[in-house]
């Protein structure tokens, strides 16, 4: 049986590889978040086929992935991720106001998100949030703590990745079940980068 190690294209982030692929068999490998954020897994494309995978360590798949590809099997396999939405809150209003007041509003904003047991990554002026609950549930206590100087907005998780490294995209996506979130436990994994 052969085991699937490597990536070897992207469809999305390569015109090349989207080309390539034109007219050909796709079996595709439809994967959830926390599946996608292993590095070694045995599934089955939408086809029947089983896949064994095992990357190279260090190795995040993402949605577009191409695993396989042959020109004379006129055959290739994708990988498909679906990520959840993600609440981006928007800090940028708040970077030319006096230290004192960032301190305050980005603690109003950490005991906020904190009190949920969301998990967070920041970069830059941004916190990205994964949907654990309900869109109207992240809403309403976004709204409820009225934080001056914060602006938010629901993004598709796709969307986003192009602003994360690999390791930010695993700590979003990959960390907890929701099962974890939902029942309140654990700690909350946030990432600090500034760039």
């Amino acid at each position: 049986m052969h085991i699937y190690s490597e990536i070897i294209g992207n469809i999305y982030t390569s015109p090349e590889w989207s080309d390539k692929i034109k007219g050909l068999d796709i079996e595709t490998i439809n994967l959830d978040q926390w599946a996608a954020q292993k590095s070694r897994f045995l599934t089955k494309g939408d086809k029947g086929n089983e896949y064994p995978i095992a990357l190279k360590r260090n190795t995040q798949v993402l949605n577009g992935d191409v695993i396989y590809y042959s020109l004379a099997e006129n055959k290739a396999v994708i990988i498909k991720i679906d990520l959840c939405p993600v609440l981006v809150l928007d800090l940028s209003d708040i970077a030319d106001k006096d230290p004192e007041t960032m301190i305050r509003i980005s603690l109003e904003l950490g005991h906020a998100i904190g009190n949920q047991h969301w998990p967070a990554v920041v970069k830059n002026t941004k916190v990205y949030v994964p949907l654990t609950v309900q869109e109207k549930v992240m809403t309403t206590v976004i709204d409820t703590h009225s934080i001056e100087g914060i602006s938010y907005e629901f993004r598709k998780g796709q969307e986003i990745l192009e602003f994360l490294e690999p390791q930010e995209i695993r700590r979003l996506f990959g960390g907890a079940s929701h099962d974890v979130f939902a029942q309140g436990h654990g700690h909350i994994p946030i990432q600090l980068n500034t760039y």
